[in-house]
């Protein structure tokens, strides 16, 4: 770590500008009612690369129904998985549930206020076990995320690469260093804060920051070109065909995904690469992850769905159910107005709204 960064600042009028600011300008934000770590732990993992006007209903709705680790622990992991319907990298839920089944049964159902205990937990990163600790247990540990790295690249001029992750061991060293040993919680919070409605990526509002004097960046009139961020990787698309099929009795076909990789364990109507589709021969068309026969209809839409790595193509067509299905839980047949039990991932959540969005144009 370059110390020259830090003799730039006057690091005991940075803290008291910054905690000024936040403690006049916080945002009141339902996981700031309290310090009570469970909630701090769930709103964390919501606000990964998701943002805070999104989360707010999700949080709100989890804690009304799972208002405690022994709440989370116990439940259905399915019922787990619709309330976080919608709000995208599913994993990050089931991670959660499993460390808090551990925090139950390790830790009668207290949140470890241990670095190494809390830092062992699956799901449980640096970021998430920094802001944990400080936050709930007002620690001194830094707690690095985007707005973190943002803020602090322009104040100190860091034109390290954010992306690698010895870049963001630096600036867990400088937080370190820069944190406020008396209000370590109300500190990293602000720094966020600054970052997301202060610093922020394009355009920051420089003129009305509270730690202006500090920052290096804005006396070389570099705000805007920091942080440094190498280009992510180009997304690979993929097309689907997207089957819409019922059987004599109207109920649809879904299908659960499978146990890991991307949407593990979210239903979804039957989808095949459309380079699989043998289109001369769809009269009637065995999919065969699962032996099951249809007469293929008519196409109802398209649809594209972005991911961060990747880009779906869906052609959603009708389909008939002809071959009895295979005996397989991971393969349901389910009526329309049951569907919105399972937890769908958003581009099969739009698919289904349609349903009855067709049915009440009827």
């Amino acid at each position: 770590m370059n110390d020259e960064k830090l003799q730039s600042i006057d690091i005991l009028t940075f803290r008291r500008d910054l905690l000024s600011w936040y403690k006049e300008n916080k945002r009141d934000l339902p996981w700031r009612q309290d310090q009570n770590p469970y909630r701090v732990w769930v709103s964390e993992v919501m606000l990964q690369q998701t943002k805070v006007d999104t989360v707010i209903p999700y949080f709100n709705r989890f804690m009304a129904k799972f208002p405690t680790v022994e709440a989370l622990a116990q439940a259905d992991e399915q019922e787990v998985l619709k309330e976080w319907e919608g709000l995208g990298y599913y994993s990050r839920a089931r991670n959660l549930q499993n460390a808090v089944k551990e925090v139950a049964t390790k830790y009668n159902g207290r949140v470890p206020d241990d670095a190494e205990e809390l830092g062992v937990l699956k799901g449980v990163g640096p970021y998430t076990k920094g802001a944990i600790l400080s936050i709930a247990y007002n620690q001194p540990e830094p707690a690095v995320d985007g707005n973190v790295m943002r803020v602090l690249s322009r104040v100190l001029k860091i034109e390290s690469d954010i992306t690698q992750q010895r870049t963001k061991k630096l600036f867990e060293a400088y937080v370190r260093k820069l944190i406020d040993p008396q209000d370590p919680s109300s500190f990293n919070q602000a720094v966020m804060e600054l970052g997301a409605l202060i610093c922020t990526p394009k355009s920051p509002a420089c003129l009305l920051c509270p730690v202006q004097a500090h920052c290096q960046a804005f006396v070389a009139g570099m705000e805007e070109q920091l942080p440094v961020k190498k280009k992510a990787k180009k997304q690979k698309n993929i097309a689907y065909v997207v089957l819409l099929a019922v059987d004599d009795q109207d109920n649809y076909v879904i299908e659960k995904r499978k146990e890991d990789g991307l949407l593990a364990n979210l239903w979804q109507f039957p989808m095949v690469p459309i380079k699989e589709v043998e289109w001369v021969h769809l009269e009637n068309w065995v999919y065969n992850e699962y032996g099951l026969e249809i007469t293929l209809g008519e196409k109802q839409s398209k649809l594209k769905h972005v991911f961060s790595h990747l880009i779906w193509h869906l052609e959603v067509y009708e389909a008939k159910l002809i071959k009895k299905l295979s005996k397989s839980n991971r393969l349901q047949l389910v009526n329309k107005q049951d569907l919105t039990n399972y937890p769908f991932p958003v581009p099969h959540q739009k698919i289904r709204n349609s349903l009855y969005e067709k049915e009440q144009n009827m």
